[in-house]
């Protein structure tokens, strides 16, 4: 790779830990105003067996002053061409709520250019072709933190000082506006299984609505229904580390 490339990967993938003898790669993908510092835990928890990428969004942290990526699209794009012919591990893609979309969307290019993906883990977020006409993105300031509010319930202290959230509404705006305006275009399923993760409180991604993931892979679908809200897999690390480590590592043993 040329050391433009290398850049590139540098910016936009964060390896919390080195897993030299890794069997899997997986690519982590995080939520509206995420970063990847979100899945530090998964790392940790899934180093050395699988080889964990947390991606990092321009405009936000160490990128804050690069330019957004406005549309679910552009960031598939940059992504599946920094991942377009890694070959040397199994490749597998997580992605929670924003990131199930954009994972979803690298699948497709990935598989169109001929790189495999073993497995599509989706989390909290209804399938591309189940569309809700939402405009959070258009709400002023104390909308959006309404909505932050609302899906972050109990479960997850997203927001923390006020006067901090604030400061990264124009993050939460600009992934919102990406969400908000995607449109699924039809197309050949994957050819990679996908599992799902949702929580059966979930006020943005009903079970139902989680289940037509099915309807987007030839290859086998599993939905995994957890007790919680929107962000229900901060509760349930465990179980879903045991499907990550069982698809990606573990093929044949049964899940506990």
């Amino acid at each position: 790779m040329t050391g433009s490339a290398n850049s590139a990967e540098d910016s936009w993938f964060r390896r919390f830990h080195t897993s030299p003898e890794a069997k899997a790669r997986l690519v982590c993908l995080p939520h509206a105003g995420g970063s990847a510092p979100f899945y530090f835990p998964v790392s940790r928890a899934l180093t050395p067996d699988i080889e964990v990428l947390a991606v990092q969004y321009p405009g936000r942290q160490d990128r804050r002053h690069e330019p957004f990526l406005t549309t679910v699209d552009a960031l598939a794009d940059r992504i599946a061409d920094l991942l377009r012919g890694r070959d040397d591990l199994p490749l597998a893609l997580f992605g929670h709520s924003m990131g199930a979309m954009i994972a979803f969307e690298v699948a497709r290019r990935l598989e169109a250019a001929g790189t495999a993906v073993d497995t599509l883990f989706v989390s909290g977020r209804r399938a591309p072709s189940r569309h809700r006409d939402e405009k959070v993105h258009t709400r002023t300031d104390d909308g959006v933190l309404d909505e932050l509010r609302r899906l972050s319930g109990t479960e997850m202290d997203l927001l923390g000082d006020d006067d901090v959230v604030r400061m990264i509404l124009p993050v939460v705006r600009n992934d919102y506006g990406a969400v908000e305006t995607y449109r699924y275009q039809p197309g050949p399923p994957l050819a990679a299984p996908v599992v799902a993760f949702t929580g059966t409180a979930d006020p943005v991604a009903s079970v139902n609505e989680v289940r037509s993931w099915g309807e987007h892979t030839s290859a086998g679908f599993e939905l995994v229904p957890l007790d919680g809200g929107h962000f229900f897999l901060t509760r349930h690390q465990d179980v879903i580390r045991r499907y990550l480590t069982d698809r990606l590592v573990d093929k044949g043993r049964a899940h506990v």
